[in-house]
């Protein structure tokens, strides 16, 4: 995906962090109210570059967790005292837990059951024993909107518009389709079009809280005030 990589660059201007103030706040609400005490150590998998950490860090000691090499150095800029760690979150394993585990809109990029429960019993290794996951998915099945969305940002060397559509070619199956077209502007004024696929997992909500429970997380399912359902899953105590 070219947006994780040979465009990471512009990813200050194609996602602004100032975009994810309101979410942070919410989820960093939900985490603290999560267990007592409130969590003091987060796992971000997923983290990209950085957006969610740059709020959240205000409430917690965030270490996050990216495969792309370019979004850890964008990220890396905008939350240098994070600690920042290159894997892959279906198979991490970093011999320590953490207070909670926080996977954000990263988990859509599992298109298949396998990879869904993958990154699940990554978030499970890494809670501590009564220690909580929360998965933000941009849907279930049973909340898909398909829709066109745009958006884009100026800095003083660079300037990108987009237009997103999200688009199901086939509800049987579970994935769904989102494509980008990009317009990106450099500081001597000449723009550039490119084409962006992304192909992300839509698993129904009954899914979701079963395989939850087979990696040994209780779940409960946490609404926002927009379509989506946040999975709330608490580790047991061992």
């Amino acid at each position: 995906m070219k947006l994780y990589g040979e465009l990471a660059g512009w990813w200050p201007v194609f996602s602004d962090p100032k975009e994810y103030r309101l979410e942070a706040s919410h989820v960093a609400r939900v985490l603290r109210k999560s267990t007592k005490p409130a969590p003091h150590t987060v796992l971000e998998l997923g983290s990209g570059g950085g957006n969610s950490a740059f709020h959240l860090k205000a409430h917690f000691e965030m270490t996050l967790v990216d495969m792309s090499p370019q979004m850890l150095k964008v990220s890396r800029k905008l939350n240098p005292e994070c600690e920042h760690i290159r894997g892959d979150i279906r198979t991490l394993r970093l011999g320590r837990t953490f207070d909670a585990v926080y996977v954000h809109d990263a988990i859509c990029h599992m298109t298949t059951e396998r990879e869904l429960r993958a990154v699940m019993q990554t978030a499970c290794e890494h809670c501590r024993p009564g220690g909580v996951a929360l998965f933000v998915p941009d849907f279930v099945r049973e909340t898909f909107i398909a829709g066109t969305d745009q958006g884009g940002t100026d800095s003083p060397g660079r300037r990108l518009r987009f237009l997103q559509w999200v688009f199901d070619p086939d509800p049987r199956d579970t994935t769904y389709e989102v494509d980008f077209a990009i317009l990106l502007r450099n500081k001597t004024g000449n723009a550039r079009v490119a084409h962006d696929r992304h192909i992300l997992g839509l698993f129904p909500r009954a899914r979701w809280l079963r395989m939850l429970r087979e990696v040994g997380l209780k779940p409960v399912v946490v609404r926002d005030d927009e379509v989506r359902e946040l999975f709330l899953a608490r580790r047991r105590d061992m």
